[in-house]
């Protein structure tokens, strides 16, 4: 009586092998534009929750700012900062805060670093307030992997001019 071994043969364990290593080579790419999208829209929804604190600060006749504990009773915090006046997010390093005038325009930028993906490192959003109250986002990409389709919906690229 013959009998049969059961199994795979070393060819057909290589194909298969070859076959997932193609797929991942496919995948891999579209995962990390994946995640730089979404720390980007990430950032800007932090940025929104700034964009209430000003302008609650407004309102109330008071001068928004950026650090943890204002130091005049006519400055408000926004709130994006924490207790040790560094940044709460992890993916920004550095945010300004530029006008606000009498008229309540002004501006206020997230630039992308720390544990953002390196692809969005060094880009720039920025949510600017015109004098009538209405809000516009700003994303200036920078980098050397920068891709237009990183931007989140409602918001446009920067031209430079």
């Amino acid at each position: 009586m013959k009998t049969m071994q059961k199994g795979f043969t070393l060819i057909e364990l290589m194909i298969v092998i070859a076959i997932i290593g193609i797929l991942a080579a496919i995948a891999l790419p579209m995962y990390q534009d994946y995640i730089s999208k979404s720390q980007t829209t990430r950032v800007v929804g932090e940025l929104a929750a700034a964009k209430t604190g000003i302008d609650a600060a407004l309102f109330d006749g008071k001068v928004p700012v950026l650090t943890y504990k204002p130091t005049a009773a006519s400055e408000h915090s926004v709130g994006l900062y924490s207790s040790s006046n560094q940044p709460r997010s992890n993916l920004v390093s550095a945010i300004t805060l530029t006008g606000f005038t009498a008229n309540g325009a002004g501006s206020v930028s997230a630039t992308l670093g720390k544990n953002a993906n390196k692809d969005i490192h060094t880009a720039v959003i920025t949510q600017s307030r015109n004098g009538d109250g209405v809000w516009s986002c700003l994303v200036e990409g920078k980098g050397t992997g920068w891709k237009d389709k990183f931007i989140p919906t409602g918001c446009t690229k920067k031209t430079t001019s």
